[in-house]
């Protein structure tokens, strides 16, 4: 196995997952309010679109890249919909106390699946790993290479998940009633906000 190779997925998986937006919010949310269990399972949804996309860019499938941005305004208006459809649900849930470590609401393939699609209609993700492969010249690798690019992406964003939702987990009991509603009702705010910019950019084109 090509260490460099995995090396170099590593960390572009884990530079992309950890830059802070919606799908962040969403995984330490739901990490907060149904435990660390659920909310490793979103992060690990996540994951598996990064690499899919990271995939797609590494194996150079330029007619898959080239359909994906164009597409680019139907994913994000369908993204952006979703996430205000998300900001709603999480507005009206408010939860009063963490949730006890006895099982995801949703059910674990529904948290992971969820967050799989939204990271998929996320036109942002596809064209962030095609650039920083063009710019890193790590495009149009052997077959091996880009499985073991792929490989690394995915390894590296799982990474950044697992340490987010532990830490998020320490602090978890520490949480009180009402400082969960606010991060909750906060959280609700941005994602919303996310959702919106993002209609408003698909609109516009």
């Amino acid at each position: 196995m090509d260490l460099a190779v995995v090396g170099q997925g590593f960390a572009l998986g884990l530079t992309i997952a950890a830059a802070v937006g919606p799908i962040s919010l969403l995984v330490i949310r739901r990490t907060l309010a149904e435990g660390r269990v659920v909310g490793l399972v979103s992060g690990l949804g996540v994951a598996s679109a990064d690499a899919i996309y990271g995939g797609i860019a590494a194996f150079g499938l330029t007619a898959i890249t080239n359909l994906l941005v164009g597409g680019e305004r139907i994913l994000g208006l369908v993204g952006g919909l979703f996430l205000v459809g998300l900001a709603w649900r999480t507005w009206r849930a408010q939860p009063a106390a963490p949730a006890a470590e006895t099982g995801p609401r949703r059910g674990l393939p529904g948290a992971y699946l969820s967050v799989l699609g939204l990271t998929l209609t996320n036109p942002l993700t596809i064209l962030s790993f095609g650039a920083l492969f063009a710019g890193l010249g790590i495009s149009n690798r052997t077959a091996l290479e880009a499985g073991l690019m792929t490989f690394g992406v995915l390894a590296g964003s799982s990474s950044w998940w697992l340490f987010l939702t532990t830490v998020v987990a320490l602090l978890r009991r520490r949480i009180t009633p009402r400082l969960l509603r606010a991060i909750t009702l906060a959280s609700g705010v941005l994602i919303g906000l996310f959702g919106l910019a993002a209609i408003v950019l698909a609109i516009r084109g």
